[in-house]
């Protein structure tokens, strides 16, 4: 009897695709956007070298990939829960690799950054429809494992990307780290149309068009806002300006997501749960505090104690490969007893680490200073990405896991962009002044972790699905 290829994936006895392929797409997937987004960095006194680039066009070859990343991925999630989340992988893998491929040819800056502006859309659309395709092929204690793997190799893929990236840089040229994106888009893609079956429901509503605009055009405001206000220009009234219309668009969309009910692309029941709410202000707390954090701490090796680049991205390292070992074990333990402890503790722990990290000086050893508030960070960090995204898959049904999870990420991204905003600052300083700046900005990063963990305490309940 001829077997079909896909049979390999295939279990007849649960009568869906064996789920490990699963995660091993959606890992390949998303790892897509987890390499890219560090190993850029390193390539930039390359790019600046090779087309002339000046600091501001620097600064926009990592924030014209943020920009639509940040602004689509609440759309990106919608579109692939109303038409397919296996149709919307594959699709924004292969906008990835293209751009990817159109970056590594790219004969200008004009050319290099409207590549780099494909590869965010693409990574907006792959991001959260892997996210719910893990949430729905896998339950319980298993869906936790699952994400706590996926967010585990991640955080390796994030620490494996500038190493490297800067070995193809020094031997190859920085057009090749575009190219590394192209093998592992086609293994995702391949792996994708054999493994994963999305569900079939005929009476999907029709996509949210006013709430998808409004949605999108919040996020764009607010991110660009944002990002001209980060830098060199500085608080003009172009930025805010768009952060003032921001916020106003935001005001819009939600009274539009009201109007429209169970039609609604963000249906504001959600936020009747109090736990999606101290999900969502959990998330932009601790990961904008993540945020500051990975831009200061090489900035300041560099500045003040003088690393050179390779070292102080180094120092990054031990943060990446710790929360690669934890985050299974903390996300098969969130599984089996709920995400409320788990992210409690893990934001605490985190403020440990930044109160260690006052520890840090012009005179200081990397080993007895530098060393434990990573390793601290590390361990409360592992104790709450995974728990976090699986209490957020958790907490709403299951049509609307590709919404939720677009929403989680953007609203992650939006710490992000946020605590890199006010970091210009501290930035703008050398030596002791640079210190006094960094202690202050640890200090606000330990209000915002204990504040991530109190939501937690107070907000999340127990009756997250399982």
């Amino acid at each position: 009897m001829a077997i079909c290829a896909a049979d390999a994936f295939y279990d007849p006895m649960t009568t869906s695709f064996r789920p490990n392929f699963v995660l091993a797409t959606c890992i390949l997937a998303s790892g897509l956007a987890f390499v890219d987004g560090s190993v850029t960095n390193v390539a930039l006194p390359a790019i600046d070298r090779a087309l002339d680039a000046g600091g501001a066009d620097l600064q926009w070859i990592v924030n014209i990939y943020l920009l639509p990343l940040s602004a689509l991925l609440l759309l990106g999630g919608a579109v692939g829960d109303r038409y397919g989340r296996k149709r919307l992988l594959i699709g924004g893998t292969v906008l990835f690799a293209i751009a990817s491929a159109a970056c590594a040819v790219a004969p200008d800056m004009k050319l290099l950054l409207a590549g780099r502006a494909m590869q965010g859309i693409g990574a907006a659309i792959v991001l959260p429809n892997s996210l719910a395709i893990l949430g729905a092929t896998f339950s319980g204690e298993a869906r936790g494992r699952a994400i706590g793997i996926w967010a585990a190799m991640g955080a390796v893929m994030a620490a494996v990307g500038p190493v490297l990236g800067g070995w193809l840089i020094d031997t190859v040229g920085w057009r090749a780290i575009f190219l590394i994106n192209l093998p592992l888009a086609a293994a995702a893609v391949v792996l994708a149309q054999f493994c994963i079956r999305d569900a079939h429901e005929p009476d999907r509503p029709a996509l949210d068009i006013p709430g998808s605009v409004l949605a999108t055009a919040a996020l764009a405001a607010l991110t660009w806002g944002l990002t001209i206000g980060s830098g060199r220009i500085g608080w003009s009234g172009l930025a805010i300006a768009c952060v003032g219309a921001g916020v106003l668009l935001v005001l819009i969309f939600v009274w539009t997501e009201e109007r429209r009910g169970d039609r609604a692309m963000m249906p504001l029941v959600m936020f009747g749960s109090s736990s999606f709410i101290g999900l969502t202000a959990l998330t932009l707390l601790l990961y904008g505090a993540m945020s500051a954090l990975v831009v200061l701490i090489p900035y300041v090796l560099i500045q003040a104690l003088g690393y050179s680049g390779i070292q102080a991205g180094s120092a990054l390292v031990p943060l990446a490969l710790i929360m690669a070992l934890l985050s299974p074990t903390m996300g098969s333990l969130a599984g089996r007893i709920g995400s409320r402890l788990p992210l409690t503790i893990g934001p605490l722990v985190v403020a440990s680490g930044f109160l260690l990290a006052l520890r840090i000086g012009t005179q200081s050893d990397y080993w007895f200073d530098v060393l434990p508030a990573m390793v601290v960070i590390a361990v409360g960090m592992a104790g709450a990405v995974a728990p976090l995204t699986n209490a957020v898959l958790g907490a709403v049904d299951s049509q609307h896991t590709g919404s939720a999870s677009g929403f989680n990420s953007a609203i992650a991204r939006a710490g992000g962009l946020i605590a890199t905003a006010l970091l210009g600052s501290v930035l703008g300083t050398k030596g002791e002044s640079l210190m006094a700046g960094f202690h202050m900005a640890a200090i606000a990063c330990v209000v915002a972790c204990v504040a991530a963990g109190a939501c937690a305490f107070f907000l999340i309940t127990g009756s997250e699905r399982k």
